[in-house]
C-alpha cells in the first residue's frame, strides 16, 4: 500500500525528515505519533504530494508518486486545518467537492450520522468549530477510497460526534481500508489503533502494536510507554 524509503525533507536550514523509512502493507488503523515538530504532518503531506521531498522515494499502491498526481484520486484526506471560503454554504461545498472528484458519494448517510441537515444552508464562516469539523469529516469520508488520511480528526468534536467518528473509522477498516491518523489524544489511539508509528527527530523509532510498545518500553500504561520513547529513544 505505502512504501517510503530514505525520505528527507529540509525547509531552509530546518531538517524535518531525516531518512524516514516506512512500509505499510496491510489494511488497518495506523496512528502516526510524535511530539510537535517531529515531522508527522510533513510526512503526510509528502505522501499526498503536497510537499516535495528533498530526496527519497514514496510509492502508493506500487507506483512512485513523483510527478504522478492521479494516485491522489484514491486517497481521502482530512487536513488539520481545512481552509475553504467562509462565504460558501455547506451544501455548496459538498456539491463542489463532488464535482471535483466525480465519484459516487455517501454524503446523505454522513449528513444524517453527524446531524448536519440543519446546517446545510449555513455559510461556513457562521459554523462553530465543532460543526465545521463535522463537515470536514463528511468530506473526508464521502468517497470510497482504499487509503484514508486523518490529521487530528477529533478536534472540536462533542462526545456524540466522537462516537460517530469512531464507528465510521471502524466501518472503513472492516471494509479493508488503510487509515492513517495523527492525533495527540492517546485514549483515542489506544482504543482505535492497530499499529503505532512513532516519529522523533524526523525518523521512525517504533512501528508495532500497543502491546509490543509496552513490552519494549517496560511500561504497562500506554501514555507512559509513549513518553518512554521520547525520553529514552536511543534505548527503544
Amino acid at each position: 500500500m505505502i512504501r517510503i524509503e530514505d525520505l528527507h525533507k529540509k525547509f531552509g536550514s530546518n531538517q524535518v525528515l531525516s531518512g524516514t523509512n516506512l512500509s505499510i502493507k496491510s489494511p488497518g488503523i495506523y496512528a502516526v505519533l510524535g511530539p510537535n515538530g517531529s515531522g508527522k504532518t510533513t510526512l503526510i503531506k509528502c505522501i499526498l504530494g503536497m510537499v516535495i521531498p528533498t530526496s527519497g522515494e514514496i510509492e502508493v499502491e506500487g507506483k512512485a508518486v513523483k510527478k504522478n498526481w492521479k494516485y491522489r484520486q484514491e486517497i481521502n484526506y482530512l487536513p488539520q486545518i481545512a481552509n475553504f471560503p467562509g462565504n460558501l454554504r455547506v451544501f455548496e461545498l459538498i456539491a463542489m467537492i463532488k464535482d471535483l472528484r466525480q465519484k459516487p458519494s455517501q454524503d446523505d448517510v454522513l449528513i444524517s450520522s453527524f446531524g448536519l441537515a440543519p446546517y446545510l444552508n449555513n455559510k461556513l464562516a457562521s459554523l462553530s468549530g465543532g460543526t465545521r469539523q463535522k463537515v470536514n469529516i463528511l468530506l473526508a469520508f464521502m468517497f470510497n477510497s482504499p487509503l484514508i488520511i486523518l490529521d487530528e480528526p477529533t478536534t472540536g468534536l462533542d462526545p456524540a460526534a466522537l462516537i460517530s467518528l469512531k464507528k465510521l473509522i471502524q466501518k472503513e477498516k472492516n471494509q479493508g481500508k488503510t487509515i492513517l491518523i495523527t492525533t495527540h489524544i492517546m485514549q483515542f489511539v489506544e482504543e482505535m489503533a492497530d499499529t503505532i508509528v512513532y516519529l522523533l527527530e524526523g525518523k521512525i523509532y517504533f512501528k508495532g502494536t500497543i502491546k509490543e510498545l509496552k513490552e519494549r518500553t517496560g511500561e504497562n500504561n500506554f501514555d507512559h510507554a509513549i513518553a518512554a520513547i521520547a525520553t529514552n529513544f536511543e534505548n527503544v
